[in-house]
């Protein structure tokens, strides 16, 4: 450990990303038998873990205390999926499995189910963009009912997987305990939004539900949302970029108000969430607990802003909210100026492409004079063209009232170039007044070669580390 620049643990062993040799494996496999307390091992983004696991997982029987192994991005192969399924019997404690970014367990992964016995103490498992193919969806099935203790179940990024959701959803019964399923990018299609809504009836732990990326299933929600209103513990919902049409808005307005529970709601890249005539964004007032509204690209319309503006009132305990890439906002932000002065919480901020004018930025600054956006830590202003010389200046020279911010950034379209203004001085100004800002996103910002020597200078003189991105 010492060698590699870790400090040991007798319980924890962590070589995450150490670049580790074959013959380093083949060191640690000896050491085994030394650490008889170990509960973690982590070997993750270690390439030249893969094709010499069978020299370490014979050793196991030594750490039978084992609850968390951490593969990711380890080039496993075939015949180290094999030797860590003959490996489950000699850890009984195992609990969480993470073997993510391991292109080649694809089309193998009954190598390790077949090999899980009943009661089997598994809480996590991910399997994150690992190739899998439709019949590893069905191998995967095949194991929740002797898993009954799974918590976690991730298999985003695995575009094959869709054809076997079916099955897997009909199998989801047997783990009811569940709390977190994440289906992101799994080339979902509306018959397995059907199953799955079908399976939520017996989810009812469930906090956290991601099917989002999954284009396909668009236009199925309309015939497959009868359950989901029954989930009360659920906390975050992820449906971005799921193509929902114009029907699907109108069963989702009446039933995502009915998650009493929900903290987290991301319906980004969802146009028809902006133009849908039913009052979604209004009904989010029946939210009081959302503390995350993502709304990016959404093709918001000035009354459906409002709708969000109204709702917002009623949402103390917003902390991040994102209405990038929708042009409405421009000129209209003061629609959230009551519900900017309630959200004490408020501490990400993100107004990308969203056509912002130099009166805009104006309120931002005038709301935190007056004491509000006080936990404000990011602020993404970014893509917005239209904002005038003098509109910077006037933020810039309110900038240093957002003493909490630790992220900005005012980067222009990269299609466009700009020569920094008079603001550039206000902005070092007001930089030497934000001890917490971290990183400054200033791209296609064409500086002068005095202000690009300033800003060269700036975190030597002032004994900074702030990131430019220029």
């Amino acid at each position: 450990m010492q060698k590699l620049g870790k400090k040991p643990n007798s319980k924890n062993l962590d070589l995450n990303n150490c670049a580790l040799s074959a013959a380093d494996v083949t060191e640690l496999a000896s050491l085994l038998p030394f650490l008889p307390e170990l509960e973690e091992i982590n070997l993750s983004w270690n390439s030249c873990v893969g094709g010499t696991l069978k020299g370490l997982t014979v050793h196991l029987h030594h750490v039978n205390l084992l609850k968390v192994l951490r593969l990711n991005n380890c080039r496993l192969t075939a015949e180290d999926v094999t030797s860590l399924g003959e490996a489950f019997e000699i850890v009984p404690q195992l609990e969480e499995l993470d073997l993510s970014w391991n292109s080649n367990i694809g089309g193998k992964l009954s190598l390790l189910t077949k090999k899980l016995r009943k009661g089997c103490k598994i809480k996590l498992l991910k399997i994150t963009d690992c190739n899998l193919t439709a019949k590893d969806g069905e191998s995967l099935a095949e194991i929740l009912n002797v898993i009954p203790n799974l918590e976690v179940l991730d298999l985003s990024i695995n575009k094959h997987i869709g054809c076997s959701m079916k099955v897997i959803a009909q199998d989801l019964k047997n783990v009811p305990g569940l709390k977190e399923l994440n289906l992101h990018m799994c080339g979902l299609k509306q018959d397995s939004l059907q199953g799955l809504d079908t399976a939520l009836q017996h989810l009812a732990e469930l906090r956290k539900l991601d099917i989002s990326c999954n284009k396909e299933i668009g236009g199925g929600f309309k015939d497959s949302t009868a359950h989901l209103a029954s989930l009360k513990n659920l906390e975050v919902l992820d449906l971005h970029q799921c193509c929902v049409t114009e029907e699907d808005m109108t069963v989702l307005s009446q039933v995502i108000p009915l998650l009493s529970s929900l903290q987290e709601l991301n319906l980004s890249s969802n146009k028809n969430v902006g133009v849908s005539s039913d009052p979604l964004l209004g009904r989010l007032r029946f939210l009081p607990k959302l503390k995350s509204v993502a709304i990016s690209n959404c093709g918001l319309h000035e009354k459906s802003f409002s709708s969000l503006a109204e709702a917002a009132l009623h949402l103390p305990e917003l902390e991040i909210l994102d209405l990038s890439w929708n042009k409405c906002v421009g000129g209209n932000l003061k629609l959230l100026w009551g519900a900017l002065k309630l959200a004490t919480e408020i501490q990400v901020l993100r107004l990308s492409s969203c056509n912002l004018v130099a009166e805009d930025l104006a309120l931002l600054t005038l709301l935190r004079q007056d004491g509000h956006l006080a936990r404000l830590r990011k602020m993404d202003l970014s893509y917005n063209n239209n904002i005038s010389d003098e509109g910077w200046v006037v933020f810039c020279k309110g900038l240093a009232v957002f003493k909490e911010l630790s992220e900005l950034d005012v980067s222009l379209r990269p299609s466009s170039c700009r020569d920094c203004g008079t603001w550039f001085s206000e902005l070092l100004a007001a930089l030497t007044k934000l001890p917490a800002l971290a990183e400054l996103g200033m791209q296609r910002w064409v500086l002068s070669e005095p202000q690009r020597k300033r800003l060269e200078s700036f975190n030597r003189d002032n004994k900074r580390n702030i990131c430019f991105d220029c």
